[in-house]
């Protein structure tokens, strides 16, 4: 079962700036999080805060079909701290991939995607940021920035002794108060889906703050169906 809050319904979502904010109540995420325990961390950042894995993938005949490894790529236009650099990353786990509850983080978010195009490929993101009294654990270390992407979808599995972590979304770069704030990641099972078309709106993910030692493990899914970009940060 899905419970809508303070969101938009499906059939009114504005495919160019609007966002969404659901709990999916039926998510074992006990189940998922044993899967974030195993991540690499991110060797692209000099600071070791971020851990992650990516895979892509296909919806065909109502099927969620894994596609062949890539390479993760932006220009320095969407991320001027990793741009123009072809990042590789694990695929996310074959276990975690055939679990019920993480192939209904993919239908909820697709449903939005097939409001917007009939393009149908997805990338998942498995994210674990950890912050500490030696090291602030950033989210997007780029800052107010954009990726160039349709949809955006976060789901978090788990927030530990942490504050921050929500993304805020702008006008333009430099417009340091946002315009509207989507209260993403701030309570486990929520998925935020935020309509970033690249010529309208930035975002910002906020520093996690601690309250001990923290950490906070989400999915972060990507629709575009443009060439421009290869996945998103």
């Amino acid at each position: 079962m899905i419970i809508m809050q303070d969101s938009l319904s499906k059939k009114g979502f504005n495919c160019i700036t609007d966002y969404a904010l659901e709990t999916i109540n039926s998510i074992d995420l006990g189940r998922l999080g044993y899967f974030f325990k195993n991540l690499s961390s991110d060797s692209y950042l000099k600071e070791k805060y971020r851990f992650r894995r990516l895979s892509r993938f296909q919806i065909v005949d109502n099927r969620i079909v894994k596609l062949p490894h890539n390479y993760l790529f932006q220009s320095k236009e969407y991320n001027p701290i990793l741009g123009d650099v072809i990042r590789e990353y694990p695929e996310i786990e074959d276990e975690l991939i055939q679990l019920q509850d993480f192939q209904k983080i993919i239908w909820e978010f697709y449903d939005f995607c097939k409001l917007c195009s009939a393009h149908n490929e997805i990338a998942v993101h498995q994210i674990r940021t950890t912050t500490s009294a030696q090291q602030i654990g950033q989210p997007a270390p780029e800052g107010i920035h954009r990726d160039g992407v349709d949809l955006v979808g976060i789901f978090c599995v788990n927030r530990d002794r942490i504050e921050g972590g929500i993304t805020s979304l702008y006008r333009s770069k430099n417009d340091r108060e946002g315009d509207l704030t989507v209260v993403a990641s701030r309570r486990r099972g929520d998925l935020a889906i935020s309509a970033l078309d690249s010529s309208l709106l930035f975002h910002l993910v906020k520093n996690l703050h601690l309250k001990g030692m923290g950490e906070m493990e989400k999915f972060l899914v990507i629709f575009s169906q443009w060439d421009k970009f290869k996945s998103a940060s």
